[in-house]
Order: C-alpha cells, then sequence, then structure tokens
C-alpha cells in the first residue's frame, strides 16, 4: 500500500490520476493498493506505511519512536487524541526557510490515526517537509506580489538556481514578482510583457513591452514563464524554447476543468519534472534542467 496526500483542494484530480486499487480516502489522505506511482497532484508520498495497534498515548509514541524520530502528524480523526501522542514525541523544527538554501536532510516520516486505538506510520516519505508544505522567510516589501514564493519553492526543490551574470528570459514577467527574485540572485534578467513592470522592480530587468509569444528564442542560462494562458498554448511556447536554454521553470496554469492530458504531455518531456507546488493553486509546476 501506498499513501498520497493531496494537494489542498485537489482530491479529485489525485483520485483522477490514480485510477484503480484506491482502498480509502481519509480526506486528503488516499491509501491506495501497489507500489508508488507518479502523482502529480499529490502533495506528499507515503511509502509502505504501516499499521500499528496500540492500547495507550504512551505506547503509541514509544513505537513511533521505536521506528525513527523524526515524525510530522496528518490527522484525520481523534485529533485530541492525535495531539496527545504528537505530545510525546521528539519536537521537529519547522522553521520557515531562508531562500537560496538546502532541503532539510534528516528523514522525516508521516503518521495519521486510523482510529483510537491504530495509527498509520510511513517512515519514508517523498517530502522533506511536514505533509509537504514548503515555508520560507518571506520578503514583504521588495517583491510586488507573493508569486516569488512558488518560483523560491520549485527552485528549492530542482536545489538548483540561477548564478550571478546567468542570462535569465522571464515570460509574462508584469508586475516582476519573478524577474525581482530572479534579479536577487544577482542573474541578468530579460523580462517579457505588454504590461509594464512594478516601479520597484523596472530597474533591475531589461524590460521588453511585447508578447511571451511573439519573442524570437535565443540562447540563455535559464527560462521561466508564469504567463497566464491555456496548456496547449504553453507547450508549443515551451516547445519552441527547449533547443535554446539549459534550464526551464514554467507554471502550466488551468482554466475551469483540469485537463488531464495536457499534463501527460508537459510529464512527457525528456528530463522535465512536473509536479503541483505547495504554492501553486490551480496550476502545475514544470521544470527541466541539463
Amino acid at each position: 500500500m501506498t499513501g498520497y496526500l493531496a494537494a489542498e483542494g485537489f482530491v479529485d484530480e489525485l483520485l483522477h490520476e490514480l485510477g484503480e486499487g484506491v482502498r480509502e480516502v481519509r480526506e486528503r489522505l488516499v491509501l491506495r493498493d501497489g507500489p508508488p506511482r507518479d502523482a502529480l497532484w499529490a502533495q506528499n508520498v507515503w511509502h509502505d506505511p504501516v499499521e500499528i495497534p496500540f492500547a495507550s498515548v504512551g505506547e503509541a509514541g514509544k513505537a513511533l519512536r521505536g521506528i525513527q524520530r523524526n515524525w510530522a502528524l496528518y490527522s484525520t480523526t481523534e485529533h485530541r487524541r492525535a495531539a496527545l501522542i504528537a505530545e510525546k514525541l521528539p519536537h521537529v523544527s519547522a522553521k520557515p526557510l531562508g531562500f537560496p538554501g538546502p532541503l532539510p536532510v534528516a528523514p522525516l516520516g508521516s503518521w495519521t490515526l486510523l482510529d483510537r486505538s491504530r495509527l498509520l506510520a510511513a517512515a519514508h516519505c517523498s517530502s522533506p517537509f511536514p505533509n509537504g508544505e514548503v515555508r520560507f522567510v518571506e520578503d514583504r516589501e521588495g517583491p510586488p506580489n507573493r508569486a516569488y514564493l512558488k518560483l523560491w519553492e520549485a527552485l528549492t526543490l530542482l536545489q538548483r538556481w540561477p548564478r550571478p551574470g546567468d542570462l535569465c528570459v522571464d515570460l509574462g514577467a508584469s508586475p516582476g514578482g519573478w524577474t525581482w527574485a530572479l534579479a536577487k540572485l544577482g542573474a541578468r534578467v530579460v523580462s517579457v510583457d505588454k504590461a509594464p513592470l512594478d516601479p520597484r522592480v523596472a530597474p533591475m530587468a531589461e524590460h521588453r513591452l511585447e508578447s511571451a509569444f511573439g519573442i524570437e528564442p535565443f540562447d540563455v542560462d535559464w527560462l521561466f514563464s508564469d504567463v497566464v494562458c491555456y496548456p496547449d498554448r504553453l507547450l508549443a511556447l515551451v516547445k519552441r524554447w527547449l533547443p535554446r536554454a539549459r534550464n526551464l521553470v514554467c507554471t502550466v496554469k488551468f482554466q475551469g476543468a483540469t485537463d488531464h492530458e495536457a499534463a501527460r504531455a508537459f510529464a512527457a518531456i525528456p528530463g522535465a519534472r512536473l509536479r503541483h507546488l505547495f504554492h501553486n493553486k490551480h496550476e502545475l509546476t514544470l521544470t527541466v534542467a541539463r
């Protein structure tokens, strides 16, 4: 069995991906028979979870401590009892990350109560963050919006980001949240949008007042796109730029129903990683690093 913790609000998308074999759905936690499979809409994947019976709060805490030190609770029932068990476990620091920086390295398991006398625990999970929630020390003064957080998250998970002097293109840049984040890393940024950048960001980049879809691709270290468009149009844009960009980070936005076929087309790009980030809305983030 494998556990899949859906991104907030996207249980239906996750269930569509997983298909047959789902054993149980506990709020956002989907339990499915079989080994782990790719799940774009899973915020965290629980590998080989085991059921542990217990007679008391103390016994439950001892059982978890006997497996490993660090655990994150995802509570679905018996919330007070779950909280009491969590108090028996070592505290797991979940301090916001600075950016750029490394991923946490300590193993972090996940657990939930099934009822008053049984818990489900997975010592190994896909995310090093509690319930896949990546939180940062935010800058509330510099950027014009909070869109930079999903860029920070994508680059942190990738463990690669532009270096000083790298040439970056930011398509659909206005008002400039991503441009701001890239410039703060010391990169050379060409931002492209028919709308102007926020006055605080404008001096930080070369801004081209034109369509993201009209600019002719050229050699760049990084291509970024948070442009609002239908997935098929973005896919064509990405394919035009792939031969000219060493690295790529793009947001695939869905308007209305989720286009699962389009998502599969992005995921099929050689070297691509497509996933729903904690800071994403009804969208997925595509990364390609070469």
